[in-house]
């Protein structure tokens, strides 16, 4: 049975998400205290974490921070900052994804089956197959429509970051990291290569279906689904 860890300090809420999680075949373990989360989660092993940021003791970022040192277990926020910064820094700090208070159920609880879709153990492959383009991000080849399509150095790199996660958000200064390098900072740089990513492969570049942002936070990827 999987096993969830809802992690936060308002008792109304980790009910509900207990009683709507285990209704949905969960395993749910509750913990409302950030300190009560890590020793849980080293005890019990979850297989995904719903946490909120703002707990009584640590905040919800150390917590991550903490689960990161020692494993990749899907980490989903939940927490009323709706702020660019706060969810940037979740982000950052290695969570999953994140949704702002006052949430509804079915979105959360297709949030968290995606996460856990994301961290199954699968053989690793350079190729990505859509109903529109193929790409090979060992031999940097693209194929749209069937004809062959060129793509920049750094076109390559951001595709990189992006389609080796597929579902996941990843944040602007995480690409900007993984693509110009720890200093790097320049977002505006970002758009205008994820632009001409768009228009090379897209269907619609001005309604993307598969390099979708998130608006003052990153981009997703998203296979067919």
């Amino acid at each position: 049975m999987t096993r969830i860890l809802v992690v936060d300090d308002e008792l109304r809420i980790t009910q509900s998400l207990a009683l709507n999680l285990e209704a949905r075949g969960y395993d749910v373990d509750v913990a409302a205290t950030g300190g009560d989360a890590i020793r849980l989660a080293t005890a019990r092993r979850p297989d995904a974490v719903v946490l909120d940021l703002g707990l009584p003791d640590v905040s919800g970022l150390q917590v991550v921070q903490a689960l990161r040192a020692w494993t990749d277990v899907p980490i989903l926020i939940l927490s009323v900052r709706d702020g660019e910064r706060d969810k940037v820094a979740a982000l950052d700090a290695g969570a999953d994804d994140y949704v702002t208070k006052p949430f509804g159920m079915n979105e959360l609880v297709a949030r968290l089956r995606a996460a856990l879709r994301r961290h199954l153990p699968s053989e690793a492959t350079s190729v990505v197959e859509t109903a529109h383009f193929r790409l090979d991000l060992d031999d940097r080849t693209a194929l749209v429509a069937g004809e062959g399509v060129k793509l920049t150095p750094t076109e390559w790199s951001i595709l990189d970051a992006l389609v080796r996660h597929p579902g996941r958000l990843v944040t602007q200064p995480q690409i900007l990291r993984s693509v110009w390098g720890d200093e790097a900072t320049d977002t505006g740089a970002l758009r205008v290569h994820l632009t001409h990513l768009r228009r090379k492969l897209e269907p619609d570049p001005t309604r993307p279906a598969y390099l979708v942002t998130e608006a003052g936070v990153g981009y997703r990827f998203l296979p067919d689904r």
